[in-house]
């Protein structure tokens, strides 16, 4: 372990159930930090790139998830990276910045030299190592990770505006109306503990502001009631925003993938890009088969050591198979996600699909999304327990828990 001037903390923020209703149906059975994205919870993935930190002491997750249902995840993921890894409830929102504040007792207890932050719900190649280099260099106070979009979708996104030569971050607006540059946060930051000093003013200016309106006034009264409470502090607009252009936050572009994965298509996506990630990075993940002793895989494939798979099924790519799913004969799967204990019986196609735990779909039958992530309807969703019966038809559909399709549907939500 290095030196007190070397530790490095890493905090992940995870939200909460009132965070994840984008994610129904898919995250009624399961917190959306925990779902799987090419065969790992969403999670796993930030939390193995942070891994590789230099000196890294230990992991926080901060959320709004009852404790209980991190438990085993926090505890099994302990042991397989032999680092502490800890689940922290907030009890109320406080915004991302207030809500690394809140916990700053303990983010500070290893006296970490530098805390990297990151969501849970971002999916990216995470180059934390080369950019906590690059932050070292700058010598500010915060770095964050930064891309380059479409000028059509960066309003959708916090655009900013770099240094070309210094990297320093001149100007930070939260989803503009009107175009500011295509470079957009990628919602990773490195910072030092002075990031809890800016907090901290954040939250004296507030106190400040609410004890001039303590005026008997109306109007004053009026715009007190529109005040953000005192004990919320969002990072981006209360913190990057008017610390830009002041030499203490600097920007680190990737070249890399990434996507935001705030809805079950997206998740499909991501997926995909994890799997192709693993190429580089755990090789050991991916499936292999020609179609004579295994099934033929075609691409990035993940396939559970528990799940039987026939011989003469075709998978991939983009296809992630979890625990003890069983697929039979003939079955095709393409850009698809199978969760636990899942039955695909003979000749089955599934593509674009995420099937849900213990559902099952029948002989000759076929399950499929057009294959637009972003569309409401882009893809496939089986719930948790859907039995699709044989020779059925189902695309473009979203289908909640513990139902049974014995007709062909298309383009319906199926409450």
């Amino acid at each position: 372990m290095g030196s007190s001037q070397e530790r490095v903390v890493a905090v992940i923020m995870v939200g909460g159930p009132t965070k994840g209703t984008r994610f129904r149906p898919l995250s009624l059975n399961v917190p959306k930090p925990l779902f799987p994205l090419a065969g790992q919870p969403m999670v796993h993935h930030p939390i193995s790139a942070c891994k590789n930190i230099p000196n890294l002491v230990q992991i926080y997750l901060i959320g709004f998830y009852e404790e209980r249902e991190f438990a085993l995840y926090v505890s099994s993921i302990s042991h397989e990276l032999r680092i502490p890894v800890r689940y922290l409830r907030e009890d109320k929102p406080h915004g991302s910045a207030g809500g690394l504040y809140s916990y700053r007792d303990y983010i500070m207890e290893d006296n970490p030299s530098h805390i990297v932050l990151l969501n849970c719900d971002v999916c990216c190649s995470f180059p934390l190592e080369a950019m906590l280099g690059a932050h070292k260099s700058y010598g500010g106070m915060g770095t964050m990770l930064v891309i380059k979009v479409s000028a059509e979708s960066a309003n959708q996104f916090g655009e900013l505006v770099a240094d070309p030569e210094t990297k320093e971050l001149l100007h930070y607006t939260e989803k503009p109306e009107t175009f500011v540059s295509d470079l957009i946060n990628c919602g990773v930051y490195i910072f030092t503990p002075e990031i809890f000093a800016a907090i901290e003013d954040v939250f004296k200016q507030r106190k400040e502001i609410a004890n001039l309106r303590r005026v008997s006034s109306f109007e004053a009264l009026l715009s007190a009631t529109k005040a953000m409470p005192a004990d919320f502090v969002r990072l981006d607009q209360d913190i990057l925003s008017p610390l830009a252009g002041k030499k203490q936050l600097y920007t680190f572009e990737t070249l890399d993938f990434w996507e935001q994965i705030k809805t079950p298509g997206m998740s499909l996506k991501c997926s995909g890009l994890y799997l192709s990630q693993f190429r580089h990075t755990s090789p050991q993940l991916l499936a292999s088969g020609d179609g004579t002793k295994n099934a033929t895989i075609t691409g990035d494939v993940y396939i559970h050591p528990s799940a039987k798979v026939h011989p003469s099924a075709k998978i991939g790519p983009n296809v992630s198979i979890s625990a003890n799913a069983r697929i039979g004969a003939g079955v095709r799967l393409i850009s698809c996600i199978i969760l636990d204990d899942v039955e695909i019986m003979e000749n089955a196609v599934v593509l674009h699909s995420i099937v849900g735990w213990k559902s099952s779909i029948g002989k000759w039958s076929r399950v499929q999304g057009g294959g637009d992530y972003n569309a409401k309807l882009g893809i496939t969703i089986l719930g948790e327990a859907v039995d699709v019966e044989d020779e059925v038809v189902v695309v473009n559909c979203v289908v909640l828990p513990n139902k049974t399709l014995n007709v062909s549907v298309q383009e319906e939500i199926i409450l």
